[in-house]
């Protein structure tokens, strides 16, 4: 029975044996529906913290002060000086005079503040970095710039950012990790015992002659048909529930600190992920269930 690889017979039985066997087809699709909105909603979950972490990181500036004998327009042009430092973005400049203000609106019932000159205050630069990691050695050049007198950085509570970025990364990969291998296994058995049905028929066809490979292909193209199948029902499962979400945290105002990606930004890494995932665990599964009955 071995013959030359023929896709159209392989796909014409796999699809066929889809509906064949269509209550195991259907639990298959349902298990790797329910996989896959397990392992996207912790995904997601984990994109929207490492956001939320990273818009947090970038209002992490350093606060650059100018020595006191520069004039303002001698304070402004060190702007150039001060951008072609590595690791830096951007800055905003800030007069005497607004920092002064700035000041006093923050303390406004202390009168004693309304006679306090304006030299009292520096002129500065608030400047954004590319890399919070790398902020204790940017902190070093800008106070290596000729014309700076002191440079202000929350290291302590840059490292926790990225502290915190990290453990929940690596949580995330971790979860995704077991869920899919958990993936694999259920759908493994819920495959295996479609084709428990048809050992007798496989092993019929091994007997005849026919080879491990052209046994394996109709069940390839199932798998995959049924993980591709499960993975845009999930996808657009996954959609409505996490618009849901969005909606409910953005009209809770004890939730007003928490941001959320648009799903549609991501639907362009969201969509591919899902069905090559569920074309793994559908054709890995398939593989996995297939192997036992294939040793006659």
């Amino acid at each position: 029975m071995a013959r030359k690889f023929d896709a159209g017979y392989y796909v014409s039985e796999g699809i066929h044996s889809i509906f064949t066997h269509g209550f195991m087809s259907f639990a298959a699709v349902c298990m790797i529906v329910a996989c896959l909105l397990i392992m996207g909603s912790f995904s997601l979950v984990a994109v929207n913290v490492d956001n939320m972490l990273g818009s947090w990181e970038n209002q992490n500036e350093l606060a650059v002060y100018i020595d006191e004998s520069y004039t303002e327009q001698a304070a402004r042009d060190l702007e150039q000086l001060l951008s072609q430092v590595p690791n830096v973005t951007g800055m905003t400049f800030e007069t005497r005079a607004q920092a002064l203000e700035d000041f006093k609106a923050n303390r406004s019932s202390m009168e004693v503040l309304e006679d306090l000159p304006e030299d009292a205050f520096r002129d500065r630069f608030y400047v954004r970095v590319a890399d919070i990691q790398l902020m204790a050695q940017t902190k070093a050049d800008l106070e290596q710039v000729e014309g700076v007198a002191r440079v202000v950085a929350a290291l302590e509570i840059a490292q926790g950012f990225v502290m915190a970025r990290n453990i929940a990364t690596g949580v995330a990969l971790v979860l995704v990790g077991i869920l899919l291998v958990v993936s694999l296994f259920i759908i493994a058995n819920t495959i295996k015992l479609a084709t428990f049905y048809r050992r007798e028929e496989i092993a019929i066809m091994k007997m005849c002659g026919a080879t491990d490979a052209f046994i394996r292909w109709p069940f390839v193209v199932e798998g995959m048909t049924l993980g591709l199948t499960g993975s845009l029902a999930a996808f657009f499962i996954q959609w409505g529930l996490y618009q849901l979400v969005a909606k409910f945290i953005l009209q809770s105002n004890g939730l007003s600190l928490v941001s959320i990606t648009s799903f549609t930004a991501m639907i362009g890494t969201i969509l591919p992920v899902f069905c090559g995932v569920g074309a793994l665990i559908g054709v890995g599964g398939s593989l996995i269930a297939i192997r036992k009955f294939l040793q006659v």
